[in-house]
């Protein structure tokens, strides 16, 4: 073989290898970096509960416990310290007797519940162990429509199958998704619109960022007339900011504080009292009782002030403030921006949540 052909082999290689080299380096995107960051502390959740079925005695009229059976469901979660404190949804576990969690590589650790908050659909499970593989919370407060973003967890059991987390992508597709108060108590308020595909067992498993790091804990999706399917590309998570500070509580406390006070006594508008004012509206309550040292005390409100928005929401009659304080989930230490009408004027003030004890 001469000089010639020996050198077009070799150029021949070296271009193979370059191609190859060029197509793997491809394959390694921000996506995939971020699911290899993340996986690790992504868990599956199992749980086991024990479900009573019931039987009607029609001869003494009364329901008795007939039979005592095992149920077992599963969800997703993520571990957020090294310690093994793990986030998940409460409705994952919600009547567990028993939650065993496993990590990827097939690691199992039965878990003990630390606390959960039912409204906010939040719960915290401690591992017994160290040095565990955990995820970076990021800000939820800086999403970005359109950017990419990755779901991991544990539809349809299929972890166990694998040992690892099943990972689908999509961007986010809108944010601060209002959807208060739902029949079951829980609120979700400021929730994370993405069309990563999200399914059943996905509840509780984090929502990455292509940094790898986690800015939502996904929760539900909206599925089609038909409820046994699956996703149709419009899935919900809880904003991780809410969550880090839920999780916060639940380690302290094991339970979220959700006791406030105004120290405000108001009553609604009627026409009589509109018309001995001279107001030039109909709406709002009217304050006729403010607590000394109260939080409307200390925000500077006196009896006779009206209120007429309270964080922008326009308010009719005094029952609005106390459903505007469910629905946006506030809390002792959230604040509340109040318009308020005093003298024939428009003034604002700010209203700071907290406990008060009438002397």
């Amino acid at each position: 073989m001469n000089n010639f052909f020996k050198s077009k082999i070799i150029i021949f290689f070296f271009l193979a290898f370059g191609f190859c080299d060029d197509i793997n380096s491809q394959r390694r995107t921000v996506i995939t970096r971020a699911i290899k960051k993340v996986g690790p502390s992504v868990a599956s959740i199992n749980v086991e509960q024990h479900i009573s079925s019931l039987s009607y005695d029609p001869f003494f009229g009364f329901i008795y416990p007939n039979e005592i059976y095992p149920m077992k469901s599963s969800g997703s979660g993520v571990v957020i310290s090294q310690d093994g404190f793990v986030l998940t949804n409460y409705h994952v576990i919600k009547n567990a007797d028993k939650i065993t969690v496993t990590l990827s590589g097939g690691d199992e650790f039965l878990s003990e519940v630390v606390g959960f908050d039912e409204t906010s659909d939040i719960a915290l499970l401690k591992l017994d162990g160290e040095n565990f593989p955990y995820a970076r919370l990021g800000n939820s407060d800086s999403l970005i429509i359109g950017e990419w973003v990755i779901a991991l967890g544990n539809p349809f059991q299929l972890f166990s199958i694998s040992n690892t987390p099943s990972a689908s992508i999509g961007i986010i597709s809108a944010n601060h998704m209002d959807f208060g108060r739902q029949k079951s108590g829980k609120v979700f308020q400021d929730m994370i619109q993405t069309d990563a595909a999200i399914n059943p067992g996905n509840s509780g498993g984090p929502l990455v960022n292509a940094l790898g790091e986690v800015i939502g804990i996904n929760t539900f999706i909206f599925t089609g007339s038909n409820q046994t399917q699956g996703s149709v590309g419009i899935g919900f998570a809880i904003p991780i900011n809410s969550a880090k500070k839920i999780a916060k509580e639940l380690r302290l406390r094991g339970e979220v504080d959700r006791g406030y006070s105004t120290g405000l006594v108001v009553q609604s508008i009627t026409k009589s009292i509109a018309r001995y004012l001279s107001l030039p509206f109909l709406n709002g309550v009217i304050i006729i009782e403010v607590s000394k040292s109260s939080p409307a005390d200390l925000a500077g409100l006196k009896p006779g002030d009206i209120i007429l928005r309270a964080n922008g929401s326009t308010i009719y009659k005094p029952s609005d403030i106390r459903n505007l304080i469910l629905e946006q989930d506030l809390r002792s230490g959230d604040t509340i921006k109040l318009k308020i009408f005093r003298d024939q004027k428009y003034k604002s003030k700010i209203i700071k949540l907290g406990k008060y004890y009438s002397p």
